[in-house]
Protein backbone atom coordinates (compact mmCIF):
# COMPACT_ATOMS: atom_id res chain seq x y z
CA UNK A 1 0.00 0.00 0.00
CA UNK A 2 1.32 3.45 -0.87
CA UNK A 3 0.67 6.38 1.44
CA UNK A 4 -1.27 9.12 -0.29
CA UNK A 5 -1.49 12.69 0.92
CA UNK A 6 -5.22 12.39 1.58
CA UNK A 7 -4.56 9.80 4.32
CA UNK A 8 -1.81 11.98 5.83
CA UNK A 9 -4.13 14.99 5.81
CA UNK A 10 -6.81 12.92 7.55
CA UNK A 11 -4.33 11.70 10.16
CA UNK A 12 -3.15 15.26 10.93
CA UNK A 13 -6.75 16.43 11.22
CA UNK A 14 -7.59 13.62 13.69
CA UNK A 15 -4.58 14.53 15.88
CA UNK A 16 -5.45 18.22 15.75
CA UNK A 17 -9.12 17.59 16.56
CA UNK A 18 -8.42 14.94 19.21
CA UNK A 19 -11.39 12.98 17.93
CA UNK A 20 -12.20 10.85 14.90
CA UNK A 21 -15.82 11.98 14.85
CA UNK A 22 -14.85 15.65 15.12
CA UNK A 23 -12.21 15.27 12.37
CA UNK A 24 -14.75 13.48 10.16
CA UNK A 25 -17.08 16.47 10.51
CA UNK A 26 -14.31 18.95 9.64
CA UNK A 27 -13.27 16.87 6.63
CA UNK A 28 -16.88 16.22 5.65
CA UNK A 29 -16.31 12.51 5.38
CA UNK A 30 -17.90 9.47 7.04
CA UNK A 31 -16.36 8.41 10.36
CA UNK A 32 -15.91 4.73 9.30
CA UNK A 33 -14.04 5.85 6.16
CA UNK A 34 -11.74 8.03 8.28
CA UNK A 35 -11.09 5.17 10.70
CA UNK A 36 -10.19 2.94 7.75
CA UNK A 37 -7.64 5.51 6.55
CA UNK A 38 -5.99 5.60 9.99
CA UNK A 39 -5.97 1.77 10.08
CA UNK A 40 -4.34 1.73 6.63
CA UNK A 41 -1.58 4.07 7.86
CA UNK A 42 -0.96 1.88 10.92
CA UNK A 43 -0.78 -1.17 8.67
CA UNK A 44 1.69 0.54 6.36
CA UNK A 45 4.02 1.81 9.08
CA UNK A 46 3.52 -1.31 11.25
CA UNK A 47 3.03 0.83 14.36
CA UNK A 48 0.05 1.93 16.37
CA UNK A 49 -0.34 5.65 15.73
CA UNK A 50 -3.25 6.71 17.96
CA UNK A 51 -4.42 5.95 21.49
CA UNK A 52 -7.80 6.59 23.10
CA UNK A 53 -7.61 8.38 26.45
CA UNK A 54 -9.91 10.20 28.84
CA UNK A 55 -9.07 13.37 26.92
CA UNK A 56 -9.87 11.92 23.53
CA UNK A 57 -7.45 10.59 20.95
CA UNK A 58 -3.72 11.28 21.32
CA UNK A 59 -0.80 10.21 19.13
CA UNK A 60 1.63 7.50 20.23
CA UNK A 61 5.37 8.20 20.01
CA UNK A 62 5.35 6.78 16.48
CA UNK A 63 2.21 8.77 15.71
CA UNK A 64 3.86 11.99 16.92
CA UNK A 65 6.83 11.41 14.59
CA UNK A 66 4.51 10.78 11.64
CA UNK A 67 2.47 13.86 12.59
CA UNK A 68 5.55 16.10 12.39
CA UNK A 69 6.67 14.68 9.05
CA UNK A 70 3.13 14.80 7.66
CA UNK A 71 2.81 18.48 8.54
CA UNK A 72 6.01 19.28 6.63
CA UNK A 73 4.98 17.21 3.62
CA UNK A 74 1.51 18.75 3.47
CA UNK A 75 2.96 22.24 3.76
CA UNK A 76 5.33 21.51 0.87
CA UNK A 77 2.48 20.17 -1.25
CA UNK A 78 0.42 23.27 -0.46
CA UNK A 79 3.31 25.53 -1.45
CA UNK A 80 3.85 23.52 -4.63
CA UNK A 81 0.21 24.08 -5.56
CA UNK A 82 0.55 27.82 -4.90
CA UNK A 83 3.70 28.02 -7.04
CA UNK A 84 2.06 26.06 -9.85
CA UNK A 85 -1.01 28.29 -9.75
CA UNK A 86 1.16 31.41 -9.79
CA UNK A 87 3.16 30.10 -12.74
CA UNK A 88 0.05 30.03 -14.90
CA UNK A 89 -0.90 33.60 -14.06
CA UNK A 90 0.53 36.18 -16.42
CA UNK A 91 2.57 38.88 -14.75
CA UNK A 92 1.17 42.34 -15.31
CA UNK A 93 2.32 45.82 -14.45
CA UNK A 94 4.59 48.62 -15.62
CA UNK A 95 8.40 48.46 -15.64
CA UNK A 96 10.73 51.31 -16.59
CA UNK A 97 14.21 50.73 -18.04
CA UNK A 98 16.86 53.36 -18.69
CA UNK A 99 19.46 52.77 -21.41
CA UNK A 100 22.64 54.83 -21.52
CA UNK A 101 22.77 57.11 -24.55
CA UNK A 102 25.61 56.60 -27.05
CA UNK A 103 26.07 53.10 -25.64
CA UNK A 104 25.64 49.62 -27.08
CA UNK A 105 22.90 49.24 -24.46
CA UNK A 106 20.75 51.66 -26.47
CA UNK A 107 20.77 49.11 -29.30
CA UNK A 108 19.11 46.55 -27.01
CA UNK A 109 15.75 48.29 -26.76
CA UNK A 110 14.18 46.39 -29.69
CA UNK A 111 15.43 42.92 -28.58
CA UNK A 112 14.18 43.64 -25.03
CA UNK A 113 10.76 44.72 -26.30
CA UNK A 114 10.48 41.62 -28.52
CA UNK A 115 11.39 39.22 -25.68
CA UNK A 116 9.01 40.94 -23.25
CA UNK A 117 6.19 40.84 -25.82
CA UNK A 118 6.68 37.09 -26.18
CA UNK A 119 7.26 36.14 -22.54
CA UNK A 120 5.32 38.77 -20.60
CA UNK A 121 2.81 40.44 -22.91
CA UNK A 122 0.88 42.03 -20.03
CA UNK A 123 3.87 43.93 -18.67
CA UNK A 124 4.07 47.47 -20.05
CA UNK A 125 7.73 48.32 -20.66
CA UNK A 126 8.77 51.96 -20.58
CA UNK A 127 12.21 52.54 -22.12
CA UNK A 128 14.08 55.80 -21.61
CA UNK A 129 17.29 56.55 -23.48
CA UNK A 130 16.86 60.31 -23.65
CA UNK A 131 19.41 62.91 -22.59
CA UNK A 132 18.90 65.28 -19.70
CA UNK A 133 18.47 62.64 -16.97
CA UNK A 134 21.00 61.08 -14.63
CA UNK A 135 19.71 57.53 -14.72
CA UNK A 136 21.24 56.49 -11.39
CA UNK A 137 19.34 59.30 -9.65
CA UNK A 138 16.07 58.11 -11.18
CA UNK A 139 16.81 54.62 -9.87
CA UNK A 140 17.78 55.89 -6.41
CA UNK A 141 14.55 57.89 -6.03
CA UNK A 142 12.35 55.06 -7.33
CA UNK A 143 11.23 56.87 -10.50
CA UNK A 144 12.80 54.13 -12.62
CA UNK A 145 13.15 50.39 -11.94
CA UNK A 146 16.50 49.66 -13.57
CA UNK A 147 18.99 51.05 -16.03
CA UNK A 148 22.05 50.13 -18.03
CA UNK A 149 24.55 52.89 -17.36
CA UNK A 150 28.20 53.69 -17.90
CA UNK A 151 30.48 53.07 -14.92
CA UNK A 152 31.19 50.37 -12.38
CA UNK A 153 32.35 52.33 -9.34
CA UNK A 154 30.21 52.77 -6.21
CA UNK A 155 27.27 55.20 -6.46
CA UNK A 156 25.29 56.07 -3.35
CA UNK A 157 21.80 54.58 -3.27
CA UNK A 158 22.25 52.05 -6.08
CA UNK A 159 23.89 48.71 -6.84
CA UNK A 160 25.88 48.18 -10.03
CA UNK A 161 26.36 44.85 -11.79
CA UNK A 162 29.04 45.18 -14.52
CA UNK A 163 27.79 43.56 -17.75
CA UNK A 164 30.32 44.27 -20.50
CA UNK A 165 33.02 46.62 -21.68
CA UNK A 166 32.80 48.48 -24.95
CA UNK A 167 35.55 50.16 -26.94
CA UNK A 168 35.05 53.56 -28.53
CA UNK A 169 35.88 54.21 -32.20
CA UNK A 170 36.34 57.24 -34.40
CA UNK A 171 33.32 57.53 -36.70
CA UNK A 172 33.81 59.74 -39.78
CA UNK A 173 32.36 60.27 -43.22
CA UNK A 174 33.91 57.70 -45.54
CA UNK A 175 37.24 59.00 -46.82
CA UNK A 176 39.02 60.83 -44.31
CA UNK A 177 39.80 62.00 -40.93
CA UNK A 178 43.19 60.41 -41.37
CA UNK A 179 45.07 59.36 -44.44
CA UNK A 180 45.41 55.72 -43.47
CA UNK A 181 43.49 52.56 -44.42
CA UNK A 182 40.18 52.34 -42.57
CA UNK A 183 41.16 49.03 -40.95
CA UNK A 184 44.38 50.44 -39.52
CA UNK A 185 44.12 51.61 -35.86
CA UNK A 186 44.51 55.32 -35.29
CA UNK A 187 46.49 56.70 -32.32
CA UNK A 188 44.70 59.37 -30.29
CA UNK A 189 47.55 61.74 -31.05
CA UNK A 190 46.30 61.83 -34.67
CA UNK A 191 43.08 63.54 -33.55
CA UNK A 192 44.72 66.88 -32.78
CA UNK A 193 43.42 68.50 -35.99
CA UNK A 194 40.20 66.50 -36.39
CA UNK A 195 36.90 68.38 -35.99
CA UNK A 196 34.94 66.53 -33.34
CA UNK A 197 31.22 66.34 -32.70
CA UNK A 198 30.75 65.10 -29.12
CA UNK A 199 28.14 64.95 -26.38
CA UNK A 200 28.18 67.77 -23.82
CA UNK A 201 30.68 67.80 -20.97
CA UNK A 202 28.16 66.45 -18.46
CA UNK A 203 27.93 63.14 -20.31
CA UNK A 204 30.01 60.23 -19.01
CA UNK A 205 31.42 59.46 -22.46
CA UNK A 206 32.52 63.06 -22.95
CA UNK A 207 34.42 63.01 -19.66
CA UNK A 208 36.00 59.68 -20.63
CA UNK A 209 36.99 60.98 -24.07
CA UNK A 210 38.44 64.21 -22.66
CA UNK A 211 40.47 62.28 -20.06
CA UNK A 212 41.82 59.88 -22.72
CA UNK A 213 42.76 62.72 -25.08
CA UNK A 214 44.46 64.53 -22.22
CA UNK A 215 46.58 61.43 -21.53
CA UNK A 216 47.56 61.46 -25.21
CA UNK A 217 48.35 65.18 -24.83
CA UNK A 218 45.73 66.16 -27.37
CA UNK A 219 43.53 69.23 -27.05
CA UNK A 220 40.24 68.22 -28.73
CA UNK A 221 38.90 70.41 -31.51
CA UNK A 222 35.21 70.20 -30.54
CA UNK A 223 33.12 72.13 -33.06
CA UNK A 224 29.67 71.03 -31.84
CA UNK A 225 28.09 69.33 -28.83
CA UNK A 226 25.21 67.12 -29.97
CA UNK A 227 22.86 65.16 -27.75
CA UNK A 228 20.87 63.29 -30.37
CA UNK A 229 22.02 60.14 -32.13
CA UNK A 230 20.09 60.96 -35.31
CA UNK A 231 21.35 64.57 -35.41
CA UNK A 232 24.88 63.39 -34.72
CA UNK A 233 24.69 60.86 -37.55
CA UNK A 234 23.39 63.47 -39.96
CA UNK A 235 26.20 65.88 -39.05
CA UNK A 236 28.86 63.20 -39.48
CA UNK A 237 27.53 61.98 -42.83
CA UNK A 238 27.43 65.62 -44.04
CA UNK A 239 31.12 65.89 -43.24
CA UNK A 240 30.75 68.50 -40.48
CA UNK A 241 33.10 66.51 -38.29
CA UNK A 242 33.84 63.12 -36.75
CA UNK A 243 32.57 61.62 -33.53
CA UNK A 244 33.74 59.01 -31.01
CA UNK A 245 31.28 56.23 -30.28
CA UNK A 246 30.98 52.48 -29.71
CA UNK A 247 31.03 50.86 -33.14
CA UNK A 248 27.77 49.05 -32.35
CA UNK A 249 25.88 52.36 -32.08
CA UNK A 250 26.91 53.43 -35.58
CA UNK A 251 26.12 49.95 -36.92
CA UNK A 252 22.70 49.82 -35.25
CA UNK A 253 21.84 53.34 -36.44
CA UNK A 254 22.68 52.58 -40.08
CA UNK A 255 20.06 55.01 -41.38
CA UNK A 256 21.67 57.85 -39.40
CA UNK A 257 25.28 56.82 -40.03
CA UNK A 258 25.01 55.78 -43.66
CA UNK A 259 28.35 55.49 -45.45
CA UNK A 260 30.54 56.21 -42.44
CA UNK A 261 33.99 54.86 -41.67
CA UNK A 262 34.63 53.31 -38.26
CA UNK A 263 38.23 53.32 -37.13
CA UNK A 264 39.70 51.78 -33.97
CA UNK A 265 41.49 54.18 -31.60
CA UNK A 266 44.66 53.16 -29.77
CA UNK A 267 47.44 54.53 -27.60
CA UNK A 268 45.42 54.62 -25.46
CA UNK A 269 42.29 52.71 -26.41
CA UNK A 270 39.12 54.20 -24.90
CA UNK A 271 36.94 51.67 -23.05
CA UNK A 272 33.86 52.06 -20.90
CA UNK A 273 32.09 49.58 -18.62
CA UNK A 274 28.31 49.23 -18.92
CA UNK A 275 26.57 48.09 -15.72
CA UNK A 276 23.05 47.17 -14.67
CA UNK A 277 21.90 49.67 -12.07
CA UNK A 278 19.15 48.96 -9.50
CA UNK A 279 18.23 50.52 -6.17
CA UNK A 280 20.06 49.25 -3.10
CA UNK A 281 17.08 49.94 -0.83
CA UNK A 282 13.92 49.57 -2.94
CA UNK A 283 13.03 45.94 -3.83
CA UNK A 284 12.11 45.09 -7.41
CA UNK A 285 8.50 44.08 -8.06
CA UNK A 286 7.73 40.69 -9.60
CA UNK A 287 7.24 42.24 -13.06
CA UNK A 288 10.55 44.10 -12.65
CA UNK A 289 12.34 40.90 -11.62
CA UNK A 290 10.96 39.17 -14.73
CA UNK A 291 12.08 42.11 -16.86
CA UNK A 292 15.57 42.05 -15.35
CA UNK A 293 15.86 38.36 -16.25
CA UNK A 294 14.89 39.16 -19.85
CA UNK A 295 17.37 42.06 -19.99
CA UNK A 296 20.23 39.84 -18.77
CA UNK A 297 19.30 37.18 -21.33
CA UNK A 298 19.36 39.77 -24.12
CA UNK A 299 22.77 41.01 -22.94
CA UNK A 300 24.06 37.42 -22.91
CA UNK A 301 22.89 36.99 -26.51
CA UNK A 302 24.66 40.23 -27.41
CA UNK A 303 27.90 38.93 -25.90
CA UNK A 304 27.59 35.62 -27.77
CA UNK A 305 27.25 37.46 -31.08
CA UNK A 306 30.66 39.10 -30.45
CA UNK A 307 29.87 42.53 -31.94
CA UNK A 308 32.78 44.78 -32.79
CA UNK A 309 34.38 46.42 -29.78
CA UNK A 310 32.36 44.64 -27.06
CA UNK A 311 33.83 42.16 -24.59
CA UNK A 312 33.03 40.60 -21.23
CA UNK A 313 34.00 42.37 -18.04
Amino acid sequence: MSVDFRKLKSFVKVVDAGSVSRAAGLLRTAQPALSQQIAALESHFKHKLLLRSNHGIVPTEAGLILYRHAQLLLKQIEQAQIDIDQSTKALAGRVSIGLATYSASSTLSLPILKEMSTLHPQIIVHINDSFGHVLSELIMTGRMDMAMIYGSGPIKGVKLQPLFREELYLVSRAGPAAKKPADEPLPLSALADVKLLLPSQGHFLRRLIDESLARARVTPNVTSEIESVSALGAAVTEGLGSTILPASVAAASASSFAGVEVRRLVRPAIEATVSLCVSDHLPLSEPALATRAVLLTVVEKLMRSHPQGIRTV
